[in-house]
């Protein structure tokens, strides 16, 4: 195996500057109008006159209120959206009212005391609202239940995904700081390498790693850091703990950056001490994957699109990976953004529809064999057909890279 020389901190963008920062608020404020409007151009070929969304996400993007990463499971009812043809509502209560003010000062605030689904019936007779949109996975049934008893008139229509959607295509402004989060992530496992030595444990790592994120220009993580060695590298989504590296393991990253709202998604596999032959043919496997999805998608880019469906790029991935053993049963990647894990999908469940251009999402196949080792590779990857560009945003190196 080729030993690659280790990248250092210095290698990836410094965090963005107070006037970037504020640059990408204004690009924000200038965006919503359109934003509203592809929004709007939905709820009319689709005949729904309201349309109630209630995640944080949605919020920010369209009322630029901005909650804590956090705050979703502790917030009640405050940043649910309420939106007709002319009309757009946030709820809040009164932990949010000043923050909505000066966050979202064009929105109309509805304090909604201690009966939200009252607050809302309300609101819709107020607007002569006949039909509204919600979801049902979303909404607690006696919310639901509730609106139906107090605005009898009008229907309630389960829809989903629709505020995710719009958010799928990605402005330039969203790519920066998307590419920005992937910075600072670059950075920081940069900025750990000589901590990563056989004795070390799994919990200190990812503690160095989530402090070094922290200090370089994060105002949050997107997840909790995973680190886990040898067999447990084998766990796609398992928690760093007290088990100490050794020689001949693999330490495995999942980690990501928020920056301005932004998040980003990375995971890095690397060798502690030479890997044996079987170990370095598994991440050649992995590699080969990825590199078979984003060789189909720079095609399409090429070309001008379309770009492939999600669910043919995991078909790509799992067709260059045929010969390996026990190839990932997760997804192939997902959309990111204001969320971890928003749309597009890809997946052998995902639809067989075109990617949306632009935008952005992770391509990470892995290779697990219990109680042994787990290989991942995850990148963000942009793409615009119209420029006809393909973009590796997280640039720390993918190539297998030895430590200790």
């Amino acid at each position: 195996m080729r030993h690659a020389s280790l990248p250092t901190p210095t290698d990836f963008a410094a965090p963005p500057s107070p006037a970037t920062l504020a640059g990408w608020l204004d690009a924000d404020r200038l965006a919503r109008p359109t934003r509203l409007a592809t929004l709007r151009a939905r709820m009319a070929r689709e005949g729904v006159d309201a349309l109630m969304l209630t995640s944080h996400a949605d919020a920010r993007y369209f009322t630029g209120i901005r909650f804590g990463p956090n705050e979703e499971p502790t917030s009640g009812s405050s940043g649910w959206l309420l939106l007709t043809a002319d009309a757009l509502a946030l709820l809040v209560d009164s932990r949010y009212s000043i923050q909505a003010q000066r966050e979202a000062p064009d929105v109309d605030h509805i304090d909604y005391g201690s009966d939200v689904g009252l607050a809302i019936a309300t609101w819709l007779l107020s607007h002569g609202v006949r039909q509204l949109g919600l979801d049902a996975q979303q909404v607690r049934h006696a919310v639901w239940e509730r609106i139906a008893e107090a605005a009898p008139g009008v229907e309630l229509q389960s829809v989903r995904g629709w505020g995710t959607a719009v958010r799928a295509v990605k402005e330039a402004s969203e790519i920066e700081r998307i590419a920005a989060a992937c910075a600072v992530a670059d950075r920081a496992l940069a900025g750990i390498l000589d901590q990563i030595r056989p004795g070390v444990s799994e919990s200190a790592l990812a503690w160095s790693l989530e402090r070094a994120m922290r200090e370089g220009g994060a105002e949050a993580l997107a997840f909790d850091v995973a680190a886990l060695a040898g067999g447990n590298a084998a766990l796609p989504h398992g928690n760093p703990g007290t088990h100490e590296l050794r020689v001949g393991e693999v330490i495995l990253f999942d980690f990501g950056a928020q920056v301005a709202g932004y998040r980003s998604d990375m995971t890095r596999t690397l060798f502690v001490g030479e890997p044996t032959a079987e170990h370095a043919a598994l991440y050649a496997a992995v590699h080969r994957g990825q590199a078979a999805t984003i060789d189909l998608l720079r095609l399409a880019v090429e070309q001008g699109g379309p770009l492939p469906s999600g669910r043919a790029c995991d078909a790509a991935a799992r067709a260059a990976m045929a010969e390996a053993p026990r190839v990932y049963e997760h997804g192939l990647g997902h959309g990111i953004g204001l969320q971890t894990h928003e749309s597009p999908s890809l997946s052998r469940g995902a639809s067989d529809d075109a990617l949306p251009s632009p935008t952005v999402f992770s391509v990470e196949p892995g290779i697990y064999v219990q109680d042994e080792i787990g290989i991942r590779i995850e990148d963000l990857v942009a793409v615009n057909t119209a420029e006809k560009s393909l973009r590796i945003l997280t640039q720390f190196p993918a190539e297998p890279l030895i430590v200790s």
